[in-house]
């Protein structure tokens, strides 16, 4: 199969955890796959230390927490002579330490403008692209945590996410205006409500564009994954600890490789064609587990309020 007729795949956040090897995975598979990344020549090294074959992917510098790049990176795709097949928004940043916000250059706070309306932005702008593929199972994934859901174990860890009425939102999110909520700024709370609009904002899309495209939209969590570089910004015993205790006290723990096996089976597999799903492996990991489909936390499932902050969102990043 020539090259431009692979089918090809989008994956931010692609220079390492489990976007890397979720990109390892597909371009095993037969896909091309674009890595989509803050910092290409990190992204570049890290693609050949994992063995991945020349060809089988290219490198697009990317910043999802400034809006203008994510522009930028979306033209690029848009005016690529490459179809787009599936799109995989799977960067993300957790700053658990900081104590006051850090800024977009839009002057929003940085990790819901990262994790969420970065993201957001982009799936607008590329769903033209991703419907113009011959291909007829056409996917489109936001990486979910068991961390959005208070309801499950994993989620009960104070503090717990919580939009509020998305007073923030209606604020504009800038300064002194930090959280979804409105409420003072918590680092470990703003990745969690920003995971929680990861999974409203594909609830949405399924919800507005699946029936009229027939893309398949969904949110899968791949288990615990304790050694990613997600957590560099936390204390180094945490990074050196928490790996141990999900591997031999919880039995949480996923690898890296295996949690990129997981993206790649939601972005190729047949079994995972349903869209407007939430796709997980439980919290405690066994020897070949299933995936099933699970249900979301109560704020994730609220419609209302899923359309409400899409509408608040396509203000924020110039859609409206």
């Amino acid at each position: 199969m020539g090259q431009d007729q692979k089918p090809t795949v989008v994956i931010t956040g692609a220079s390492s955890g489990v976007g890397l090897y979720g990109a390892k995975a597909l371009a095993d598979r037969g896909w091309h796959v674009v890595m989509a990344c803050r910092n290409v020549g990190k992204a570049g090294e890290a693609a050949q230390a994992i063995g991945m074959p020349e060809g089988s992917y290219s490198i697009k510098q990317v910043d999802l927490g400034s809006l203008e790049s994510v522009r930028r990176f979306a033209g690029e795709i848009q005016a690529s002579s490459r179809s787009l097949d599936a799109l995989v928004c799977n960067a993300a940043i957790y700053m658990p330490l900081i104590k006051e916000p850090l800024r977009s250059p839009e002057g929003y706070e940085l990790t819901m403008t990262t994790n969420h309306l970065g993201h957001f932005l982009l799936c607008n702008l590329l769903l033209d692209k991703l419907k113009q593929s011959r291909r007829s199972d056409r996917r489109l994934v936001l990486l979910g945590t068991v961390t959005h859901n208070p309801e499950e174990v994993g989620g009960k860890v104070y503090p717990r996410p919580d939009l509020g009425n998305l007073e923030g939102f209606e604020a504009g999110f800038k300064d002194p205006v930090s959280m979804a909520d409105g409420k003072a700024f918590e680092p470990v709370k703003a990745y969690k409500d920003s995971k929680v609009c990861n999974v409203l904002t594909m609830r949405e899309l399924h919800r507005r564009f699946h029936d009229e495209t027939n893309i398949a939209f969904s949110s899968f969590y791949p288990g615990c994954v304790a050694d990613t570089p997600l957590f560099r910004n936390h204390y180094p015993l945490f990074q050196k600890l928490f790996p141990l205790f999900q591997k031999y006290i919880t039995g949480g723990y996923v690898s890296q490789e295996l949690a990129g096996e997981r993206l790649a089976q939601v972005v190729a597999d047949p079994d995972f064609k349903q869209s407007g799903a939430y796709w997980s492996w439980g919290n405690r990991q066994k020897q070949g587990r299933k995936a099933f489909e699970q249900r979301v936390s109560r704020q994730a499932r609220d419609d209302d309020k899923g359309e409400r902050m899409w509408n608040l969102s396509a203000q924020l990043v110039g859609l409206a």
